[in-house]
């Protein structure tokens, strides 16, 4: 079994050279910013909570755990710099399946030019990948709490894919959109770059758009209206979940905006022009009450989002 510098050493070889004054092989990397604030965030994937190695290989495993953090900085419009990674593995992990692990992430890294800066490395029984990232900010933060009555909802791409994409994981399907989705979110990086130039605030769908609006109605003190026919949905989705359903969906990693009236026709224009699909849901309102209403304008009752805490936190295990 090769040893941790070994590893570390098979690990960065993935990489290329980061430049920074100092990078990886001290106790710290030493950075340089130089467009304006930092932001920096932090998230982990662990075995059989997010995933589980029967059903991802390793390269998915690390592309997923660069994703999640990249969704955030997304989210507030930060332009990608630089990361840290703490791999804890198993002592049988097989360093071929590091290689992979390391490809996976390395190549979504390319595509959003960050780079690795440094790390650790620790056995554990499980896998486990955290990650923390900092990007750089050329101009105010969109934060959730920024939203104002009266300004409109915007989601990007779909809902509900990588909800769907679990479920059939779960009964032994391996490919498909939908799978890919669970697999391989695409954090919307580009997106946030041009939100942050016109949205009032915003904030990443990751536990599902029931319980992340929910954050940001109550961070903003705002209430919403949201259209639930309005909701943009792969046919798939709509066949095998519902608007309904999708609004429970965790993990799809995609943009919520809210957006100032005068505003949204060009923040559309600059959306469409940038190849960014987004979708207006619904208004946010001073009274501070969710409804929701169905295409009829009937209201329904909302749905729980995803919590780590809950017994359904775990949703990937297969004998939960």
């Amino acid at each position: 079994m090769p040893g941790e510098f070994d590893l570390i050493q098979r690990f960065l070889a993935c990489f290329p050279r980061a430049r920074v004054p100092v990078g990886p092989g001290d106790d710290c990397a030493v950075l340089a910013p130089s467009k304006g604030a930092l932001c920096v965030t932090t998230d982990a994937v662990v075995e059989d909570v997010h995933f589980t190695r029967a059903t991802f290989s390793p390269a998915d495993i690390g592309h997923k755990a660069l994703a999640v953090n990249l969704s955030d900085l997304a989210a507030m419009g930060a332009v990608p710099r630089w990361f840290v990674c703490a791999l804890a593995l198993p002592r049988d992990f097989p360093p071929r399946e590091l290689s992979a692990l390391g490809r996976g992430m390395a190549a979504l890294a390319k595509a959003h030019r960050i780079a690795l800066v440094g790390g650790n490395f620790t056995s554990a029984r499980e896998v486990s990948v955290t990650l923390t990232v900092t990007g750089e900010l050329p101009h105010p933060p969109l934060l959730r709490s920024g939203a104002r009555p009266g300004d409109l909802l915007y989601v990007s791409g779909t809902l509900g894919d990588a909800r769907l994409g679990l479920q059939l994981l779960q009964a032994g399907v391996r490919r498909g959109a939908a799978v890919r989705r669970q697999r391989r979110p695409e954090p919307r990086v580009a997106l946030g770059q041009v939100a942050a130039r016109f949205a009032s605030a915003g904030m990443d769908v990751s536990d599902g758009l029931a319980q992340d609006l929910g954050h940001l109605c109550a961070a903003s003190r705002v209430g919403v209206v949201l259209e639930l026919d309005r909701l943009p949905l792969s046919p798939a989705v709509r066949s095998a979940l519902g608007p309904e359903g999708a609004l429970q969906g965790g993990e799809d990693y995609e943009l919520l905006l809210a957006v100032p009236p005068p505003r949204v026709q060009a923040f559309e224009r600059a959306c469409a022009r940038a190849g960014q699909a987004v979708t207006r849901v619904g208004v946010l309102t001073r009274e501070r009450a969710w409804r929701i209403r169905d295409a009829e304008g009937r209201p329904r009752v909302t749905p729980p989002g995803f919590d780590h805490f809950a017994r359904s936190g775990k949703q990937i295990r297969p004998d939960d």
